[in-house]
């Protein structure tokens, strides 16, 4: 159902004139505003703003990041340890931007594109972005399915058609609150966190050449197969529905509607996504490392596969070490689907102003998902899965850049964002990094696309 109904927009500091429309009421509607953010001290200010930058944070930890993390801990050490870092930066900054979006225009991502750019564009942008949470939800459900696999030893097939299940538990959540929400998900990154501690602990990784991985260097470029490792990573890393995602929950915080307490709300925001991407830079970081550790050092440099990397782990690491690393493989991908759900109904709500009731939406989104996984696990087993993770990551890369450049956009235009806009510097950064993101995923594709017709 369209929502055509105005809302009003006291204190706002950006004239409905930088637009296209003039604002209509917002997706995620349910919870819009629903959070009540009080006076008091900064360290509670920011325990009420947290929350958003989790679910944002879970899309840069999900299955598809564990293939590409692994396969270049195996093949190359520490070394991508600083792509890693460079990833999250970027992620930082544009999370941030889109955060920012949000709160000071009253739009999410979705509904700045369709109050700027034409219908046809906007149908495009559309069926671009849809088809990017279906990859990702590709990816999740292949998480989850060699998760169950190897926990315990349910087929691939029934493993995927089980993960439809998730539309239950979601269905419920957002029944009870969002902030019930936020907590499961704050617990799942924990459990992945914990995991990862103890498998850290046992790979016993040298902390020297850890460190020194943190340092850029030359041969990243140099190194062909180094440089397709390095820009996968980037491509699993920045994920293009978290833009649409943050630029939606933060309005989930009843702040104050004018020029200070929109300023003060897009600092907390910022705090909140930095500090919950910093968890994500740790598990990506040690995900690697512990590839590193336990493979590379020993001369498994050929370990990129989720299920050669569990079965390796304990006759390397030690007891215990494959089990709790599915255990942090499973809350991956059940984390993963729960903020899918919610990228795709603000995705669908902004761009077409239709609304459709979570579950159905749930199952829209999971029965794309599930067909091709289905048929893939039946046709070609555990290799095939393994093949079609990685596809659904070029996908993913494909997308990117068309929600990149408009949230770009739109935060550098002072008629759209007033006193907001984004200072010289920030924009030279912004527009930097959406090129660089662009040139190095295109380069991806291209790589990708004759990987898989050799």
């Amino acid at each position: 159902m369209a929502h055509p109904e105005r809302i009003p927009t006291p204190g706002t500091p950006t004239p409905d004139h930088g637009w296209r429309r003039a604002r209509v009421a917002p997706s995620l509607a349910e919870v819009y505003r629903s959070i009540p953010v009080s006076d008091g001290r900064w360290w509670r200010k920011i325990l009420v703003f947290a929350g958003p930058g989790y679910l944002v944070a879970v899309g840069y930890m999900d299955p598809g990041n564990w293939a590409t993390d692994l396969a270049g801990g195996s093949a190359f050490g520490y070394t991508l340890l600083s792509v890693i870092l460079l990833s999250n930066l970027m992620a930082v900054l544009l999370q941030g931007l889109a955060s920012k979006l949000g709160i000071v225009t009253g739009r999410d991502l979705a509904q700045a594109c369709r109050d700027h750019y034409s219908p046809a564009t906007n149908f495009l942008l559309w069926v671009l972005c849809e088809a990017a949470i279906a990859a990702c939800d590709l990816a999740e459900v292949i998480g989850a399915a060699i998760a169950l696999n190897l926990l315990f030893g349910i087929p691939l097939t029934w493993g995927v058609v089980l993960t439809a299940l998730d539309v239950m538990l979601v269905l419920f959540l957002q029944n009870k609150g969002f902030r019930l929400l936020e907590a499961l998900v704050v617990a799942l990154v924990a459990t992945i966190g914990i995991c990862f501690l103890f498998e850290i602990i046992r790979a016993k990784p040298d902390l020297a050449s850890v460190a020194a991985g943190f340092i850029p260097r030359t041969e990243v470029i140099r190194n062909r197969d180094m440089l397709y490792i390095a820009i996968s990573i980037l491509g699993a890393t920045v994920m293009p529905h978290n833009l649409y995602l943050h630029s939606s929950i933060v309005q989930t915080r009843r702040y104050e509607e004018s020029v200070a307490g929109r300023r003060e709300a897009v600092r907390y925001a910022f705090v909140d996504s930095t500090i919950a991407l910093t968890f994500a830079l740790f598990i990506n970081a040690a995900i690697l490392i512990v590839s590193a550790a336990a493979f590379h050092t020993r001369g498994q440099t050929g370990v990129a596969e989720i299920q050669d990397a569990y079965k390796l782990l304990t006759p390397l690491v030690g007891a215990g070490a494959s089990a709790v690393f599915a255990v942090a493989l499973l809350a991956s991908g059940l984390n993963s689907t729960l903020t899918g759900t919610l990228a795709g109904q603000i995705v669908m709500e902004g761009f077409l102003h239709i609304r459709l009731r979570p579950w159905v939406r749930r199952l829209l989104t999971r029965g794309i998902a599930i067909v091709p996984a289905v048929v893939t696990a039946i046709l070609y087993g555990e290799s095939g899965t393994a093949k079609l993770l990685v596809l659904s990551q070029v996908f993913l890369s494909l997308q990117l850049s068309f929600a990149v450049f408009p949230l770009v956009r739109f935060t550098s235009e002072r008629a759209k964002m007033g006193a907001f806009v984004n200072r010289g510097w920030l924009k030279v950064l912004a527009y930097t990094v959406a090129v660089v993101i662009a040139a190095l995923n295109a380069w991806l594709l291209v790589q990708s696309i004759h990987g898989f017709g050799a």
